[in-house]
């Protein structure tokens, strides 16, 4: 793939808009986990850390990251759309977003204007300013999509791009027969709130701060709490070290 086409926006900086919708549905979200003392039971504390698990490791760390984007290994067809279904619950993003945004990281790792969530532009920048001050060379589907050639040609893949959003109500749905709003607050708003910010932490915290067991082109740390918190992710300056290996939990 042809990482280098991609056009710099260093020479416009003024070009950098407040998506105030994405900040307001952030905020939402947020505003609704705060709910969970008033919603506490040690089933719905269960429930949020079971999903965060199947969502964030099986979903994403194994399947967005390792198996979609990295391509560490392959899976039967039916089990690959299994996992990238998990992967789209964990209200991450489009898969076919995610997964070109992340090898145009790889691409550029650290550059201010062409990896996404670049390091160098401050912490908030890569954790989460990122998502609030979009451009069109990463948010645009006809931009973005181009680095990720084959899941865009997949059917699927394309709808799981563009419908993750929704796949949110029938979990909402089923958490609530399950018990209540209770599983509603701790099994979809909270979970997504702490699974989303664990996940931005590989891209901030594991660029800023941390050891290094390989020298490579950029400043990507290990950092044993944030390897914790995501399922071996957190052993960052191996992961760009060797980038195709399937195996997180390495240190």
């Amino acid at each position: 793939m042809k990482f280098n086409t991609i056009r710099s926006y260093a020479d416009n900086p003024q070009a950098l808009r407040l998506d105030w919708l994405t900040v307001v549905f952030f905020g939402i979200i947020h505003a609704l986990a705060l709910l969970a003392p008033w919603f506490f039971s040690w089933s719905a504390l269960g429930i949020a850390m079971f999903l965060h698990w199947l969502f964030g490791s099986i979903g994403v760390c194994l399947g967005y990251h390792r198996m979609l984007s990295h391509h560490s290994f392959r899976v039967p067809k039916w089990l690959e759309y299994a996992i990238a279904i998990l992967g789209a619950l964990s209200l991450q993003g489009g898969l076919i977003f995610l997964v070109a945004g992340h090898c145009l990281h790889h691409a550029h790792t650290e550059d201010e204007y062409k990896d996404p969530y670049s390091a160098r532009r401050g912490f908030w920048w890569s954790h989460i300013l990122w998502i609030f001050y979009p451009t069109k060379e990463f948010f645009d589907y006809d931009c973005y999509q181009r680095y990720a050639p084959d899941l865009a040609r997949d059917p699927f893949y394309l709808w799981l791009n563009r419908y993750f959003l929704p796949l949110q109500i029938p979990v909402a749905l089923l958490l609530y027969a399950l018990g209540g709003w209770s599983f509603v607050i701790y099994g979809v708003f909270l979970r997504c709130v702490i699974l989303w910010h664990t996940t931005w932490f590989i891209n901030s915290v594991t660029h800023l701060w941390g050891y290094r067991t390989f020298e490579c082109h950029d400043n990507s740390r290990n950092l044993w709490w944030a390897a914790i918190l995501t399922y071996g992710e957190g052993w960052h300056n191996n992961h760009h070290a060797y980038s195709y290996v399937a195996k997180c939990g390495w240190c």
